[in-house]
């Protein structure tokens, strides 16, 4: 377990589904496939089996990592001689567009909250951070929405690093899919909990030289990765879903696609996939994997097939 999937040495610890299966241990399934269900993303077609082989381990190695950063705690109290207060443990979750991060990261936040040892999770999503419609117009980007430039980073490291530093409680806007746009006046209030999960396309960014990024304040970071083409073949089918959905929705900022007969959708979901994701997710996003304590690894049926994790 010293070098990579391409037998050059890394500092990564690969794993087999099968073997990290074996990394559970005596795990409870404090899930239902009812829960599931509801946790699912659309077109997701994660099972009660992938939960149990693969996010069990994983919410015990959290666990585990979690208890330690207590451990670390008590160690600068002692050099210091004084108390030091706990503050939330910070899971950062990346990855692209349609490779399902977010079916992780609720998932996540539903597990580690039935630890005894953590019941209080929150999960954000850095879209709360995308700067309004109307700004993204007036500065020219709105087709470079989820490229870096198309958030208020310093809001989001702000209220990262304020969560980090122990402060009570924290809002931020709430960001609507539907009508794909922040909804003025609507907030979000996270109350100092014990973990937190923030999810985005590039959480995992360094920073510009000489300031923070949010990944700065995580404890620990996943990567939810896949082959590109594969990822490309889900965000069609997701879109095509939507259409038949979301997309009917009179409020949809994308109601007049939900008229698209087969081919025009499916031009314009390539058109929208090879103009904008694809090129955010080879130039920025996938450069960020390397960064990750932890790289799940999807198989074209969308089933994680191997692990990496971190070892220095």
């Amino acid at each position: 377990m010293t070098s990579g999937w391409d037998g050059v040495p890394s500092p990564y610890v690969e794993l087999s589904r099968e073997a990290w299966l074996g990394l559970r241990e005596n795990t409870p399934l404090p899930l239902t496939p009812g829960e599931l269900d509801a946790l699912r993303g659309l077109k997701d077609p994660i099972d009660i089996t992938e939960v149990e082989e693969v996010y069990l381990p994983l919410s015990r190695l959290l666990n585990l990592f979690f208890l330690s950063d207590g451990g670390l705690r008590d160690t600068v109290s002692g050099f210091l001689g004084e108390p030091v207060q706990p503050t939330p443990f910070i899971i950062g979750v990346a990855g692209s567009v349609a490779v399902g991060k977010s079916t992780t990261s609720r998932l996540l936040r539903t597990l580690l909250a039935r630890w005894p040892e953590h019941p209080s999770v929150e999960l954000v999503t850095t879209d709360s951070f995308l700067h309004p419609n109307a700004v993204l117009a007036e500065r020219g980007i709105m087709d470079r929405k989820g490229f870096p430039e198309s958030y208020d980073r310093r809001a989001l490291v702000r209220f990262v690093s304020s969560i980090k530093a122990g402060a009570e409680e924290a809002s931020i806007p709430i960001y609507s899919h539907l009508e794909y746009d922040i909804v003025p006046g609507a907030r979000q209030t996270v109350r100092r909990p014990d973990i937190l999960i923030v999810e985005g396309l590039n959480v995992l960014q360094a920073p510009p030289a000489g300031s923070l990024g949010v990944s700065d304040f995580f404890d620990f970071s996943i990567y939810v990765d896949a082959r590109v083409e594969d990822i490309r073949q889900w965000y069609v089918e997701r879109l095509f879903a939507l259409r038949r959905t979301a997309f009917t929705d009179p409020r949809s900022y994308f109601h007049k696609y939900a008229q698209l007969d087969e081919d025009e959708a499916a031009a314009f979901a390539q058109r929208v996939w090879r103009d904008i994701n694809e090129i955010n997710l080879v130039s920025n996003i996938l450069p960020t994997r390397a960064r990750a304590t932890l790289v799940l690894h999807k198989g074209r049926d969308h089933s994680v097939e191997r692990i990496r994790l971190r070892r220095i």
